[in-house]
């Protein structure tokens, strides 16, 4: 119904009944349509999270560079130069060591504390909340500073925080960040604990949706408290697990900053994993097709990984 003449002016024979009754019906309109709600939503995805994921995929098969202006599109060349350069493998290796050695250290120490949180929680102990403060003050510190504050701890010389304590202890002085495997270790170390924070608080979570009557049936079962771990707060949490593992996943296949301020990918290559090595060639060789092609194998793996933890907590529970 119109309610104006071509002009632009009001209808004088329109009263004011029926432009109150076709407002109501527009509003009506954009209540039983969603398009109008989500489309913000998906305006602000497109632009920021489609569209530069096909620009990278893009930019993977040409040779573009930040020292050119003009590119051109060489295929799968850059996939071939990625794969077949110096020491790629070695990197992969450590790359696996340093996701799979993380990403189990973060969800067992994270459910080791969500777990004594919630019970401190359910039986009023005191230091719950501290205690969670401080866990949580890890997650919130940037990757650069925990790499430099580990750094500080790991001064390979009996002043450094680690090694004072140990030579106090009657052992030598560790090399912390300058022998290949201890560097691996202690790269590993540093970003389990950066994210078991994050870990903790979607475990903990996980652990508030768990029915309290499974664990009063299962007691009155004569479950032990093992028992009751396996059969009850396992699969109850296991779609939060699902969640977390796919997360961390991916946060620690991409972490670079706290590596390179640790230390620097060294020595030698001992800590380079591929996400440093992408930095490299995007912001030292200024090779920008190569990281591309970098990027997109990273996402391939992390699409793979999820499949992977889908297959095994998800498909088989039918969720």
């Amino acid at each position: 119904m119109s309610t104006e003449t071509d002009t632009g002016t009001k209808d004088p024979s329109v009263t004011g009944t029926e432009r109150l009754r076709s407002a109501l019906g527009r509003f009506v309109w954009l209540q039983e349509n969603p398009i109008p709600w989500v489309f913000p939503a998906i305006a602000v995805l497109l632009a920021f999270r489609l569209y530069p994921l096909v620009e990278v995929v893009r930019m993977s098969f040409t040779d573009m560079s930040l020292l050119s202006d003009s590119y051109s599109y060489v295929g799968i060349e850059q996939y071939l130069d990625v794969l077949s350069a110096p020491g790629f493998w070695t990197m992969a290796r450590v790359t696996l060591i340093f996701v799979a050695i993380s990403v189990i250290g973060q969800i067992v120490l994270g459910l080791i504390l969500a777990m004594a949180i919630d019970y401190g929680v359910k039986k009023h102990i005191r230091g719950s909340v501290s205690t969670r403060i401080a866990v949580l003050s890890a997650w919130v510190i940037p990757g650069i500073v925990i790499g430099i504050i580990w750094q500080l701890m790991m001064i390979e010389a009996p002043y450094g925080v680690l090694n004072f304590f140990l030579t106090q202890l009657g052992f030598d002085v560790v090399a912390w960040l300058s022998d290949p495997q201890m560097a691996l270790l202690s790269v590993i170390t540093a970003n389990t604990w950066r994210g078991t924070a994050f870990s903790m608080i979607m475990l903990y979570a996980g652990l508030q949706q768990v029915p309290q009557q499974l664990y009063a049936a299962a007691k009155i079962d004569g479950a032990s408290a093992i028992q009751r771990f396996r059969h009850v707060t396992i699969p109850q949490i296991k779609p939060v697990v699902f969640i977390n593992l796919v997360l961390i996943t991916i946060y620690t296949l991409n972490t670079f900053d706290m590596i390179i301020s640790l230390t620097g990918g060294g020595p030698g290559r001992a800590t380079q994993v591929l996400a440093l090595f992408m930095y490299f060639k995007g912001f030292q060789s200024f090779n920008l097709g190569e990281a591309a092609a970098i990027a997109v194998l990273m996402l391939l793996v992390n699409v793979v990984m999820t499949f992977v933890y889908m297959r095994f907590l998800i498909e088989e529970e039918g969720i």
